[in-house]
């Protein structure tokens, strides 16, 4: 009865990770098909590089590809340290109105980008960011996730280690960098892996925030492909498995962290 139910459990696992791969598959198989078999269900009769060549060659998606790029490393990186050292303020340091301090955060969890979509961009606008790299990367530096996250992980770690980083003559801010970074290693590449992605498919606040071509990121220069070839999609396809080539990749290298960082959430 357990094996009957252990090999019910595999094949539901099985089941569900096919519809989850298929569509990868799918785009993978259509961005290297001749425009004529697009729309054919079937295995391709041949495989041609003509789609990504065209793409590569006759659009700026190169451009593209290193704007998203760009952006979502300076982005990532950024975060990580201003998140970092706010999380470990609002957890381990006391001073008057910490609490106030976190609860604000914490409700800008509550605010979409459309909602703030106006105000924002008057106010990047009024510090003459638009059309720009910092008008791009400034605002997505901004995220209460992740001080949420670091805080609630700063708040398990053993209260001991900072008292024996203070004997030694140990200021705060060698306790963050000295003890509490390297203890958040696994959350803190939990969170790059978290960022890069959001902010590489990122689409509403670069199409409002850069008109120039040459600042377009790759899920914007997808959208215009869309216009600009409707009646050759085999291209718009190509360019969205480039698109994602990243996003897999960066998946990948960080799934162990991921799963680290879940482990570790769970521990007291």
């Amino acid at each position: 009865m357990r094996d009957r139910r252990r090999a019910g459990r595999a094949a539901l696992a099985y089941a569900v990770a096919l519809v989850s791969v298929a569509p990868l598959l799918w785009l993978l198989l259509s961005a290297f098909r001749p425009a004529d078999e697009l729309y054919d269900l079937g295995w391709p009769r041949e495989l041609t590089l003509s789609n990504v060549a065209y793409v590569l060659t006759e659009v700026p998606f190169l451009r593209y590809l290193a704007n998203s790029a760009f952006v979502s490393v300076t982005v990532t990186v950024i975060a990580l340290f201003l998140h970092s050292m706010a999380a470990y303020a609002l957890a381990r340091l006391s001073f008057r109105g910490r609490g106030f301090a976190f609860a604000s955060v914490v409700a800008t969890l509550l605010i979409s980008l459309p909602v703030i979509l106006v105000p924002l961009f008057v106010v990047v606008r009024g510090l003459g960011m638009v059309d720009s790299y910092a008008g791009l990367i400034v605002p997505g530096v901004f995220n209460a996730f992740g001080i949420f996250l670091l805080r609630q992980f700063y708040l398990g770690v053993p209260p001991e280690l900072e008292e024996a980083a203070h004997l030694d003559g140990c200021g705060h801010w060698r306790v963050y960098w000295h003890v509490i970074l390297p203890l958040s290693r696994p959350m803190l590449a939990a969170l790059a892996v978290l960022f890069f992605l959001a902010n590489w498919n990122s689409f509403l606040w670069p199409l409002a925030v850069a008109q120039d071509e040459s600042l377009r990121v790759v899920q914007v220069g997808i959208a215009s492909l869309q216009g600009q070839y409707a009646s050759k999609q085999q291209y718009v396809i190509a360019a969205a498995m480039l698109a994602a080539v990243p996003t897999v990749v960066v998946f990948l290298l960080g799934q162990r962290w991921l799963v680290a960082s879940l482990k570790t959430t769970g521990l007291k």
